[in-house]
């Protein structure tokens, strides 16, 4: 997708459209999740730190995420490659392989399939998309970057919409692309490869392999040869494996003092365990991510004897593992995660519970909190520490990912947590 999260906002707000939009975190410490193309022509872009965005583009209009939003027109999206084929292997909300092959018979060649997608995504979603087409996932991927608008001086050319590369003219294709095309090419291995006078993946091709372990590394570099020379066997997976749920929260102030900083790690547990049940999935280990104002950040995590989807099981190893923790100096950004998820069910009462009289382990309340919130709203019930002067402060999936933003005059700090409500 073109700019998928600010493509969404000003599709449904039209006064924002031809205006430099940014999507994230408006806050002096708050990045950018994307940015319109009318953005981008200012040198903006995502992962940018939100002053920096505003200082190149005064004037740009930010708006606060709404990752549920996304997340429903991204379904849409995904059902119409479904109906292409069954081999969709999703990246992102916005991103994802197909493997059309065996849909050539019933749809035609893969530039027709191409076509079609773009049509069937404005038709659906009034949105525009890029295709890139070839043998591999590789090359497809770096297709479709060539298909994309792009920025050219201080205006946006169309991009071509979709972009194949023929089989046997994907080396051709990748040589003269700089080396930050490639995956797994940061910073420090694009300086590396810089000192050997390498710029372009066709010149990086060209090196014996190695030389380039040599000066990246044994995995690394015989990695970056191999795809340097378009070799990518990986077949396209569909239904990818959730390895984890986690929240985390940037604030806008340091948090300081461990009562304010175990009241947000009620609201993080909250929201990940109602995230774990709506999934149909358990975890067994809690983690726990600290950042203070230095910079400095601390993970912690716990394996517990049985998987849990249970709120108030996710908080009390969440706590235990705070309290580990020196938070003396503040907490800038506070994190909650699950992993080692599975599905199956495989209670098993404790010698505590039987004797309190319990007949099954407390998941019972959170079902029925669950059954409040599907028939009433998100904000109909929660933990009584998350009441604020603006009701209940929960949060929701992807809420404030991107920082915080900047509070609106004369908000308190309990006020201006929430950016929106909820669509």
């Amino acid at each position: 997708m073109n700019a998928f999260f600010a493509a969404v906002e000003v599709r449904d707000d039209p006064t924002l459209r031809n205006k430099p939009v940014i999507v994230g975190g408006s806050g002096n410490r708050g990045v950018v999740a994307a940015a319109s193309y009318e953005a981008r022509v200012y040198g903006i872009h995502s992962a940018m730190p939100s002053s920096r965005a505003r200082a190149l583009c005064p004037h740009a209009v930010f708006v606060d995420g709404r990752h549920d939003r996304y997340a429903e027109v991204s379904a849409t999206i995904m059902s119409i490659f479904r109906d292409m084929t069954p081999l969709v292997e999703p990246l992102s909300l916005d991103e994802a392989f197909l493997d059309v092959t065996g849909s050539y018979r019933l749809l035609g060649p893969a530039l027709d399939i191409a076509r079609l997608i773009r049509r069937r995504v404005w038709e659906a979603e009034r949105l525009h998309c890029s295709v890139g087409i070839a043998t591999s996932k590789l090359v497809a991927k770096l297709a479709t970057e060539e298909a994309k608008p792009r920025v050219v001086g201080r205006r946006v050319e169309a991009g071509l919409g979709v972009k194949e590369i023929p089989a046997g003219q994907e080396a051709a294709f990748m040589a003269p692309l700089p080396l930050r095309a490639l995956w797994g090419v940061g910073p420090r291995t694009h300086d590396k490869l810089m000192r050997l006078g390498i710029t372009t993946v066709g010149g990086l091709a060209a090196l014996p392999v190695d030389v380039v372990v040599a000066a990246v590394g044994e995995v690394n570099g015989r990695h970056l040869h191999t795809i340097a020379n378009a070799i990518d066997d990986r077949p396209v997976v569909p239904d990818r494996d959730v390895k984890s749920i986690s929240h985390e929260i940037t604030f806008p102030d340091d948090l300081v003092g461990r009562d304010a900083v175990r009241r947000e790690l009620v609201r993080l547990s909250d929201a990940v365990g109602a995230r774990l049940r709506k999934a149909g999935l358990r975890g067994r280990t809690v983690s726990i991510k600290v950042r203070d104002p230095a910079f400095v950040t601390i993970t912690r995590s716990h394996t517990l004897a049985e998987a849990t989807d249970q709120s108030a099981a996710v908080l009390e190893t969440a706590t235990q593992l705070l309290d580990g923790v020196d938070i003396d100096q503040g907490v800038r950004l506070l994190g909650v995660g699950v992993a080692g998820l599975t599905s199956e069910v495989n209670e098993q009462l404790s010698l505590d519970a039987l004797l309190n009289g319990a007949t099954q382990v407390g998941g019972a309340t959170d079902r029925a909190i669950d059954e409040i919130r599907e028939r009433f709203g998100d904000q109909a019930i929660g933990p009584l520490t998350l009441l604020g002067s603006s009701g209940l402060r929960r949060l929701r999936p992807g809420q404030r990912q991107w920082g915080p933003s900047a509070p609106e005059a004369g908000a308190t700090h309990d006020e201006s947590c929430d950016s929106r409500p909820p669509s």
